[in-house]
């Protein structure tokens, strides 16, 4: 079994998009993108659109070899959408892609009414129906019944997870429970995997409860017991406050508890946690962001070298 997480917040961008290939299979789960619209009053620096554009490209790159494609939920971050803002990924970039795989899509129980457009504008714009594939199983691959998008009984509704399993090692993909809830803690567990990739609790977000975040490290201990590798990033990659967290729970585990950047062997790239300081290594000219929106921007040839002139990115 190979994995490769393409985007995650340590590796630049907001989503949780990998691929695993075992054998000739190559299963692409959620392949989306999207960077912070707004953080601290502020929109994407050019360093972060750049490194959304790799993301984008990779994305599409391994679409047109997968075999499997997975939808957990569909939010912006999760799915090529077919009305994105600059920063998410069209779906006019990679339909052509998505028409041979085989789909493993999560149903509309439990969506708000926005991902429940997208899901349809999805299906719409492929002309093909998207499969429900909660409490599946087929071969290698199965499929949780819904479990909550971070906490129980709140309205972040709910999501898929997966489960793939090659000669006895298997690999979790537990996109957004932000360890925030039991039932997804329960279910991987009795899935006996020896990796898992899910998104860590949302410290950046001024409303997680001490009583939250107590939780949320109880539940990543316990389930750092069962594991060999607990990837956690996602929403808790997003500050800086967040990686510290993760420090802890990796100096506690044994260092089992890593982010996507330490299994793929990268350097941590916070773009969105480290915005401010970009501005200020890099200030912007008024009005690029709408100049880039509407394509008369070249971001590639007008910043990569101005960023590789900095050896950070």
């Amino acid at each position: 079994m190979q994995i490769e997480i393409i985007g995650a917040e340590s590796l630049g961008v907001r989503g949780l998009c990998c691929v695993v290939t075992v054998g000739e299979r190559r299963v692409v789960i959620d392949p989306g993108v999207a960077l912070g619209f707004k953080r601290h009053g502020l929109t994407p620096h050019p360093v972060q659109v750049i490194a959304a554009e790799r993301t984008k490209k990779r994305i599409a790159e391994v679409l047109e070899g997968a075999t499997d494609i997975v939808i957990s939920h569909y939010h912006g971050d999760h799915i090529p959408l077919a009305d994105a803002n600059p920063y998410q990924l069209s779906l006019s970039q990679v339909a052509e892609f998505c028409q041979r795989p085989h789909l493993w899509t999560k149903g509309r129980q439990g969506l708000s009414l926005n991902q429940v457009h997208r899901a349809q504008a999805l299906a719409d714009n492929l002309g093909r129906t998207l499969p429900i594939a909660e409490g599946v199983s087929d071969g290698m691959l199965s499929f949780s019944p819904p479990v909550p998008h971070g906490e129980e009984d709140r309205r972040g509704g709910s999501l898929m997870m997966t489960r793939i399993e090659d000669n006895g090692e298997v690999f979790v993909h537990a996109s957004d429970i932000q360890m925030l809830n039991d039932r997804a803690i329960k279910q991987i567990i009795a899935w006996r995997p020896n990796i898992v990739l899910a998104s860590g609790p949302p410290i950046y977000l001024p409303s997680l409860t001490s009583g939250q975040r107590r939780d949320a490290r109880r539940r990543t201990l316990e389930l750092a017991k069962r594991v060999n590798i607990l990837i956690l990033d996602h929403h808790l990659m997003r500050s800086i406050v967040g990686e510290g967290w993760l420090d802890d729970m990796a100096s506690v585990t044994g260092h089992k508890v890593i982010c996507a950047a330490d299994f793929m062997g990268l350097r941590r790239n916070l773009l969105e946690a480290n915005r401010v300081w970009w501005y200020k290594k890099l200030p912007v000219a008024e009005g690029w962001h709408r100049a880039y929106a509407r394509g008369e921007v070249d971001v590639v040839s007008e910043w990569s070298a101005k960023i590789a002139r900095m050896k950070i990115v």
